[in-house]
């Protein structure tokens, strides 16, 4: 497994992140303008958004329909610039309708969505291009949601947590979360700059269950989700459905895609046709961190390698 330090909780500082999502880049500048709020979105909606508590914030940001166009929205705070790129399209530029770092555009003449990319510019000079979040439905179905809320999904560990998939022609992970106390919650992980002002998501209807596909992100990313409740401060949660793990003293969740090839196709035919009601059964219990370690390297536990053959004997 990936070792590394444990993340601190953030605190919005301006300390660069790391990969191409520059989320935290900049440093505090002047706002461009007195507060403009933007007249297409209603005060306490944005407000709700601002202080990352929006239960739906895909309902602001991304793309919508409006007047005979469409409107195109970002939120990147510390940005200095968001452009807007369609296909070879010249470049066009957002405004700023919010100095926290709300970014929007009006197109005419659009009727369907095109696929897009923001281009975001930072002081330090560096910039990022990036899908939009914002711009893709649930991955979660609502039969999904229906099982889970009964307690019957069977293969709910397929849709928790995160997973690696293509959405149409575009890769990444989706994450979601059971979460239904929570005012509001973010993906946070080393290609945000654990900054959760980014990657806000979506509870879907009254599920309890917060959803965020982010495009183009890759396997061995370190993540966990940041919550807000209604009091108090914000928090980071590793992920209970996580398929991966740092070692100790690291606590982060790593995004993982299995590449094993199970080749046991003969045995779970007979195991298809067994009467398995009718045979004795044996369950061997072990908590695998404790039953064996290795004294002379810090009492530290076995790695899975160490304890298959003492385990299976």
């Amino acid at each position: 497994m990936k070792k590394s330090a444990p993340p601190k909780t953030r605190k919005h500082s301006a300390k660069p992140s790391s990969g191409g999502d520059r989320g935290s880049a900049k440093q505090k500048r002047k706002p461009k303008a007195p507060e403009a709020l933007t007249q297409t979105i209603d005060r306490s909606d944005l407000n709700r958004l601002l202080a990352l508590k929006h239960r739906d914030p895909h309902r602001i940001l991304g793309t919508h329909h409006r007047n005979g166009g469409i409107v195109f929205r970002a939120f990147r705070p510390n940005a200095e610039k968001v452009e807007l790129l369609i296909g070879r399209q010249k470049p066009q530029p957002l405004i700023e309708t919010h100095h926290d770092g709300l970014f929007e555009l009006f197109v005419a003449g659009l009727s369907e969505i095109p696929s897009y990319r923001f281009k975001v510019h930072y002081a330090d000079g560096n910039t990022a291009t990036l899908r939009d979040p914002y711009s893709f439905l649930p991955t979660l179905g609502d039969l999904d949601l229906h099982l889970f809320g009964e307690g019957k999904h069977e293969t709910v560990y397929e849709k928790l947590g995160a997973h690696v998939r293509k959405y149409g022609h575009v890769s990444g992970v989706s994450f979601a979360v059971w979460a239904p106390n929570a005012e509001g919650v973010s993906v946070v992980g080393d290609f945000n700059g654990w900054d959760g002002r980014l990657h806000q998501m979506r509870m879907l209807g009254a599920s309890g269950v917060w959803e965020l596909f982010i495009p183009d992100l890759r396997p061995s990313a370190l993540y966990k989700f940041e919550m807000r409740a209604r009091r108090g401060l914000p928090f980071l949660k590793a992920d209970p459905y996580a398929n991966y793990m740092e070692v100790p003293p690291g606590t982060s969740s790593i995004v993982y895609e299995a590449k094993y090839k199970f080749r046991d196709q003969q045995w779970m035919k007979r195991r298809a046709s067994g009467e398995h009601f009718r045979k004795p059964l044996s369950i061997y219990e072990v908590h695998f961190g404790s039953w064996r370690r290795i004294a002379e390297e810090n009492n530290r536990p076995l790695t899975y390698r160490e304890m298959a053959p003492l385990l299976a004997d």
